[in-house]
C-alpha cells in the first residue's frame, strides 16, 4: 500500500473533537482529548470510541467501566488543546475547565455544550487504539443548540492546516 495515499485518503475521514473525562475508583480524575467516536446503535443508544490503548484514560476507563464524553463546540480550541496534555486537577477545574461530577462520576465541563455520560459495554482490544462499545446513560445540554447539533462540534479541521489525526 502507498503509505502517501493511504495517509490522505484516511485524513478525509471527517473528526468532531471530544473530552473524555473519567473518576478513578481512588477518585483521581483522567482526561484526554478524543476524535475517533461514532454512533453505532439508536436502542439502546451505543457509541464506539476508540482510545490509545497505553494512555492513562484508557487505564481508567478499564478500571471503572465508565466515562463522560463532553463535546467541544465552535471556538473551543483552547480546551482541545489543553486536553492533549496530561490533566491537571486544581480544586473544581481539569486543566483550567470548570466541572462537576455526572451521574457516572466522571466529570462533566462546564463550558461544553453537551456531553453523554457511557457505561462500557465491550472492547476491542485490536491495534494501538482499543474501541469502548459504550451505552450511553445519560445527557445534558450545557446551553441551547441553535441549527444543526452537528454544526455545533469544534471540527479536527477548525484545529488548523497541520494539526491532522488519522492516516
Amino acid at each position: 500500500m502507498d503509505a502517501a495515499s493511504k495517509k490522505t485518503a484516511l485524513r478525509m475521514i471527517p473528526y468532531g473533537l471530544y473530552v473524555m473525562t473519567a473518576r478513578a475508583a481512588d477518585g483521581a480524575l483522567s482526561a484526554a482529548t478524543v476524535n475517533w467516536v461514532t454512533q453505532t446503535a439508536f436502542e439502546p443508544p451505543l457509541l464506539a470510541v476508540a482510545v490509545k490503548a497505553d494512555s492513562g484514560i484508557h487505564a481508567v476507563v478499564s478500571e471503572t467501566g465508565s466515562f463522560a464524553l463532553n463535546m467541544l463546540g465552535k471556538g473551543q480550541q483552547g480546551a482541545a488543546f489543553a486536553f492533549f496534555k496530561p490533566a491537571k486537577v486544581e480544586g473544581n477545574t481539569i486543566s483550567g475547565e470548570p466541572f462537576h461530577p455526572g451521574e457516572t462520576g466522571a466529570p462533566i465541563l462546564e463550558s461544553v455544550p453537551a456531553a453523554v455520560e457511557c457505561k462500557v459495554m465491550e472492547t476491542v482490544a485490536l491495534g494501538d487504539h482499543h474501541v469502548f462499545v459504550v451505552e450511553v446513560v445519560a445527557a445534558h445540554l450545557n446551553k441551547d443548540i441553535e441549527g444543526r447539533p452537528d454544526d455545533a462540534i469544534l471540527a479536527m479541521r477548525d484545529l488548523g492546516e497541520k494539526v491532522f489525526y488519522g492516516g
